[in-house]
């Protein structure tokens, strides 16, 4: 079949090289963005008598009716054709006649394209964020029915400090809402529309950029053509902003699969995200969890093979940024499948809130809380820290643990103490004293709840 852009040369490619320059394959999947791009088009086109408006009003009914038919499924894609656009060119001639073959005045694929992906990456961004905020909602609700379960805060994966299971969950929520902002940065500077950049240089034609920008509702136009063709800044952007989230949800993916460890076992997965063994009849695998902890690198490389791409092209257009799209589209088809399993898989685990209070309370955790006792009975912190340090080593050595120890023996390591400092380190109180703002204190988990709720 001759190339549309036969001229210059016979058109005419050999087979393995039409194959390996073809896009079709993947660039479908933007048939929508390119026919609403192209009905724009031609209004424009029309209402600036570079056509008349017969002739953009039948471009416009053709461009609908192959929409409506690829929609229902009564048309499939060609795939001996080069592209999505040579594709939609190509069947809008065959059904309209001569009058498709002036739908491409004033434009080129190079701006085509460019608009199509922007379209398109537009919608799965809006997409990503509205799956975002349903988690961020979950998360959001299962912080307010654990805000008083009481589990071990970690440094160094080690038992640090007693703090509750929602105040753990609202720091996933908030390293979440700066995804959702990124997110949102990252469509304003997507938002402007590169159509009528043309092949590099603008046109002759006297057109209306920011009509057709207006139409298909970006915030404005590419105000350089060499660099509206040419930008895929957008789309590194983007998959730095998913990158980054994915790295979030790792986090929280490998605390999942460590929570549910029978050597932690601070909640139990359903078993609609979890698999079993084809050997071992007592596992139960965390393997959707895992599966987003080891999906989190193929995103990270998607990054990395773009920005490789990009790095050595001159202006404008290079046939090279045609491998934007499978990378671009293959980090964001990762991140939804991801979101859309994590999501319900936290809603539907069970908290273990009696495993997490005897972690806890075997942990020495409120070690912090028996020196902040002793300064508020005078002593200078640096004191305090080495006496505290010194009785846990006592407690250690006598496999007793700070709650059990006789007052008499406090007293043997400072006689500041009383019977108060059993209060001072009930692991409740150690909670509830948290009041400093974004603490694990229960107000204020309540209150980093009600924040980011209002943020989505």
């Amino acid at each position: 079949m001759q190339k549309m852009w036969a001229g210059r040369t016979s058109g005419e490619t050999d087979r393995i090289a039409d194959d390996f320059n073809s896009s079709i394959r993947f660039d479908s999947r933007m048939f929508r963005q390119d026919i609403t791009g192209s009905m724009a088009h031609a209004a424009m086109l029309g209402a600036k008598g570079i056509i008349t408006q017969s002739e953009a009003g039948q471009l416009i009914d053709g461009l609908q009716g192959i929409l409506e038919d690829l929609e229902s499924g009564k048309l499939r894609f060609d795939l001996s054709c080069e592209d999505i656009h040579m594709f939609v060119e190509q069947e809008l001639t065959a059904r309209i006649g001569e009058v498709g073959k002036k739908l491409h005045t004033a434009r080129s694929r190079n701006d085509q394209v460019a608009l199509d992906i922007r379209m398109y990456l537009r919608g799965e961004t809006d997409e990503i964020s509205g799956q975002l905020r349903a988690l961020v909602g979950t998360l959001c609700d299962r912080a307010e029915q654990h805000k008083a379960t009481i589990l071990p805060g970690y440094t160094h994966l080690q038992r640090a400090q007693p703090i509750t299971f929602g105040h753990h969950l609202m720091a996933y929520a908030m390293m979440l809402l700066r995804d959702l902002d990124r997110l949102g940065d990252c469509r304003r500077r997507m938002n402007l529309s590169p159509i009528g950049c043309c092949a590099l240089a603008g046109t002759t034609y006297n057109t209306d950029r920011r009509m057709e920008a207006e139409r298909l509702g970006f915030d404005g136009i590419c105000r350089n053509s060499l660099d509206g063709v040419s930008d895929r800044d957008f789309a590194v952007e983007l998959m730095g902003a998913l990158s980054i989230l994915m790295m979030h949800l790792s986090r929280f993916s490998e605390e999942l699969i460590l929570w549910s460890s029978w050597e932690f076992h601070f909640i139990e997965l359903s078993d609609a995200y979890t698999t079993g063994s084809s050997i071992m009849p007592q596992k139960k695998n965390p393997d959707m969890a895992e599966l987003i902890r080891g999906k989190t690198g193929r995103v990270y490389g998607d990054l990395l093979s773009l920005l490789t791409t990009l790095k050595g092209l001159p202006l404008a257009y290079n046939k090279d940024m045609q491998e934007d799209k499978e990378c671009v589209f293959d980090a964001v088809d990762t991140v939804k499948m991801c979101l859309s399993v994590l999501t319900p898989m936290i809603d539907t685990m069970q908290v273990c809130a009696d495993r997490m209070l005897q972690a806890a309370q075997n942990g020495f955790i409120n070690a912090t809380d028996l020196a902040d006792y002793l300064v508020r009975r005078g002593l200078p912190f640096r004191s305090a820290y080495k006496v505290s340090g010194q009785i846990v080593a006592h407690c250690i050595a006598q496999g007793t643990v700070l709650e059990k120890l006789p007052l008499e023996t406090y007293r043997g390591f400072s006689p500041l103490f009383d019977e108060a400092v059993y209060e001072a380190i009930d692991l409740q109180a150690c909670v509830s004293r948290r009041i400093s703002e974004g603490g694990t204190s229960v107000q204020s988990v309540e209150e980093q709840i009600a924040y980011v709720r209002e943020q989505i």
